[in-house]
């Protein structure tokens, strides 16, 4: 009696076999592609997606290059409140990040050589949004003219797009990170 290999005794077992792994391999690589896609891709209107960074409140000031976006959207900071609304001056990273964990959208425009009428174009959103949990201020420590801030979200601007700003604060604002 000879011995037959395994493949040549059952073919149709194999086959089955190879179709499977087949398979499994398609699934694998199509869900990859899809996560690298998905961090590679903004999340929508050019919103950028940044990691957390964690929210843990610390006793000390944090130096803003530690942050990985400026203006920062997570990270260590001291529960520094903040009010809601209009401010005339920067606010701090921390005052920032503490406002965003609560819920917080932040309005920040950085116009060394003045921008006025979208200044009152950002209030102009501000008011008509409603202030709760809506922060307006200059802010000189980013290389864009505009952005807007989430907890983890990054809407960076060189004009002002009304549409996308309120799109973003409807999106995202009230979104709360705290315990």
């Amino acid at each position: 009696m000879s011995i037959v290999p395994y493949q040549t005794a059952h073919p149709a077992r194999r086959n089955k076999l190879l179709l499977l792994a087949f398979v499994i391999l398609v699934i694998v690589v199509s869900s990859t592609a899809l996560a690298v896609a998905a961090l590679l891709t903004p999340e929508k209107n050019d919103v950028r997606i940044l990691p957390d960074m964690g929210r843990r409140h610390v006793q000390v000031q944090v130096a803003s290059d530690v942050y990985i976006s400026h203006p920062p959207t997570s990270g260590p900071h001291m529960p520094e409140e903040v009010s809601w609304g209009e401010h005339a001056t920067t606010l701090s990273d921390a005052a920032q990040l503490h406002a965003l964990e609560r819920g917080a959208v932040i309005l920040h425009y950085n116009c060394p050589d003045g921008c006025a009428a979208d200044v009152e174009t950002l209030r102009g959103i501000l008011n008509d949004a409603g202030t709760e949990q809506l922060i307006l201020h200059p802010y000189t420590n980013m290389d864009d003219r505009f952005a807007v801030t989430a907890w983890t979200r990054l809407l960076a601007l060189d004009a002002i797009d009304r549409e996308l700003i309120v799109d973003f604060i409807e999106d995202y604002r009230g979104t709360v990170q705290e315990d």
